[in-house]
């Protein structure tokens, strides 16, 4: 049975700009979706409204019922979980509960768990123990989601087939979703670019023009493909859109929040102000990448002056300074 065929209900789990906007994506693809929010007055709201606050002018359709009650998402047939990769377990935990043996539940988080070094899949297979954990990864934008601008992401998991057969559930026009059996290589490259995007961002941000951003991007991704390749990911996943096409997109402007955040790092600002009250998900994940990396003796020294400048051991400018004495490597 095709995916077209199966998962006729998708639960989702976070009704912030991402969640809701990959609510109105299934709905495009013909399913049914609940759309899960633990507060009530957000969801009273977005019933009474058919309106999405976080994506102006985004109208939801009747296909997606808001929803408050955790027992409702026990009728899913499968669950996104578009929840902030710190957040994570606290909601799988919450959800638990409710969710039946054998739910496949498909992370869109991108980062990596501090003080456990825990990837999203690991998380929801330690919290959600009776669920199939899988991961939803690619270069995308809410608001182009929401839109129905042309994007494309992959979807991984360890059974590929039952990758395949969600990638065709979501599937739609607009929206064009690849599989793939390589979750850890899915995960590697949505955490790790937002580390890279915020180093591009303040590379933009102190002024160093764009010869230089091109530099540490291309630098950069040297170092993700390292890290990915440590960990087992594959070549052909950290190339893809997972990987490359994240960078890609994540690093070239000031609509990605990690580069936003990076830029106001550039220009001055503190690292606990720079964020301007959103979320920038490398800020939590560059300190646990950078001890990942050094228990396995990865170089990674973009990641390293990010991590620090985050931390407050050293200044944006002094972080630069470091980077540009150090010894030229091969191109590798």
């Amino acid at each position: 049975m095709s995916g077209k065929t199966r998962y006729k209900t998708i639960g989702v789990a976070g009704a912030g700009a991402f969640g809701t906007a990959l609510a109105l994506a299934a709905a495009r693809a013909g399913r049914r979706v609940l759309l899960w929010a633990r507060d009530e007055e957000t969801v009273a709201s977005l019933r009474a409204q058919r309106e999405a606050p976080r994506l102006p002018g985004a109208k939801l359709p009747e296909a997606i019922e808001p929803v408050s009650d955790i027992a409702a998402l026990g009728k899913v047939e499968a669950l996104i979980l578009a929840v902030p990769t710190q957040a994570l377990r606290s909601a799988s935990t919450l959800l638990a509960s409710a969710l039946p043996a054998g739910l496949p539940v498909i992370s869109a988080a991108k980062g990596i768990e501090q003080g456990s070094g825990r990837f999203t899949t690991q998380i929801i297979a330690e919290a959600l123990p009776q669920a199939v954990p899988a991961v939803l990864s690619g270069p995308s934008f809410a608001a182009d989601i929401a839109r129905s601008l042309p994007t494309a992401l992959t979807l991984a998991s360890a059974d590929a087939a039952l990758a395949k057969a969600l990638a065709e559930a979501l599937n739609s026009q607009a929206l064009r979703i690849y599989h793939s059996n390589d979750p850890r290589g899915v995960e590697i490259g949505g955490a790790a670019k937002n580390v890279l995007a915020i180093a591009a961002g303040i590379a933009i941000g102190l002024g160093l023009g764009e010869s230089a951003r091109a530099a540490l991007v291309a630098r950069g991704f040297a170092e993700l493909r390292r890290f990915g390749e440590a960990h087992g990911a594959q070549a052909e996943t950290l190339m893809g859109l997972s990987g490359l096409g994240d960078v890609v997109l994540s690093c070239a402007t000031a609509q990605s929040r990690n580069f936003a955040y990076g830029q106001a790092l550039g220009q001055g600002k503190a690292p606990v102000d720079a964020a301007g009250g959103k979320l920038a998900e490398g800020a939590f994940t560059a300190s646990v990448l950078v001890e990942m990396a050094r228990a396995r003796g990865i170089d990674m020294p973009i990641a390293e002056a990010v991590s620090s400048i985050i931390a407050g051991r050293v200044g944006v400018r002094e972080a630069v300074a470091e980077l540009l004495a150090r010894p030229v490597r091969a191109e590798n």
